[in-house]
C-alpha cells in the first residue's frame, strides 16, 4: 500500500475519531505516523499536532452551532494550561524517543482506566463546575500536552466529563476548543522542528482527517453519551497496548 493512501486512510480514521468522540486524534495519529507513515517519534509528534490543530478548529464551528461548546469553561481550561504546555514543549525535546512513546501509552492507559471505571450516578450527570478545579486540570492537560505532542483531547474528555462534570456531548464539544487552543500553543515552541516535516503526508492526511471529523459527527448523533465514553476508552486501551509493545521491542 502507498505512502499516499496509507495517509488519507489513516487521517479518515482519525477524523472520525475526533467528530465522534472530541479527542483521540493524536494518540491515533502518533502511532500512525510513527509505525505505519515513518516518521520518527519527535517528528510524528510534531506532526500530529498541526493535523490535530486543523480538523478540530473546523470541526469545532458544528458542535457550537448545535450548543454543545461550553466557551468560558473551556476556554478557562485551555488558558491554565498554555504556559504548562509550551514548557513541556521544552522538556520533550530533551527525552529519549523510546521514554516519550512508553510515557505516551501510559498516559493513554491511565486515562482509559479512568472512563472505564463506573461512577456513582448516571453518566450525563451536571453539576456546577469550580473555576479551580478547571483551572488545575487544564494546567495539567498543558503539561501532558506539550510533552507528549498531543491536543489532548484523549485526556480532556475523560477529565470535563469525570472532574468537571460535563454531559459526555457538551465533553466532546468543549474538548475540541480545548484541543484547538492547547495544540497551537504547543506548536508555538516546536516551530523550529517543523522544518523537516514531510508536508506531502502531512497535507493529504489532514485533509482526509477534515472529511472524516464530519462523518464522525453524524455517526455521533445516533450513540448515546454512555456509549460513547465506552469506546473512546475501548479504543485508548488498544493504542496504549500497541505502544507498549511496541516501545519494548
Amino acid at each position: 500500500m502507498s505512502v499516499l493512501v496509507l495517509a488519507l486512510v489513516s487521517g479518515a480514521v482519525i477524523g472520525v475519531a475526533l467528530g465522534a468522540l472530541g479527542g483521540g486524534g493524536s494518540v491515533l495519529a502518533v502511532p500512525a505516523l510513527i509505525y505505519l507513515l515513518g516518521f520518527t517519534p519527535v517528528a510524528a509528534t510534531t506532526a500530529s499536532l498541526v493535523i490535530v490543530a486543523v480538523t478540530t478548529a473546523t470541526a469545532l464551528p458544528a458542535h457550537a452551532r448545535e450548543g454543545h461548546v461550553r466557551w468560558r469553561t473551556g476556554l478557562l481550561f485551555a488558558a491554565a494550561g498554555i504556559g504548562p504546555a509550551m514548557l513541556g514543549g521544552l522538556v520533550a525535546a530533551r527525552l529519549p524517543a523510546a521514554g516519550l512513546t512508553a510515557a505516551f501509552a501510559l498516559v493513554a492507559l491511565v486515562a482509559a482506566v479512568r472512563m472505564l471505571r463506573p461512577r456513582p450516578g448516571t453518566p450525563d450527570a451536571v453539576r456546577a463546575v469550580r473555576p479551580g478545579r478547571a483551572a488545575a486540570a487544564g494546567a495539567g492537560l498543558g503539561a501532558v500536552t506539550g510533552v507528549l505532542g498531543v491536543g489532548g483531547g484523549f485526556l480532556a474528555v475523560p477529565a470535563l466529563v469525570g472532574v468537571l462534570g460535563l454531559r459526555m456531548r457538551a465533553a466532546v464539544g468543549t474538548s475540541l476548543l480545548v484541543i484547538t487552543l492547547n495544540s497551537v500553543a504547543a506548536l508555538a515552541l516546536r516551530a523550529g522542528t517543523a522544518d523537516g516535516l514531510d508536508w506531502a503526508v502531512i497535507g493529504p492526511f489532514a485533509g482526509a482527517a477534515v472529511l472524516g471529523a464530519w462523518d464522525g459527527k453524524r455517526l455521533a448523533e445516533k450513540l448515546s453519551g454512555q456509549a460513547l465514553q465506552r469506546i473512546f476508552a475501548l479504543v485508548l486501551l488498544g493504542v496504549a497496548g500497541f505502544m507498549l509493545i511496541g516501545s519494548a521491542v
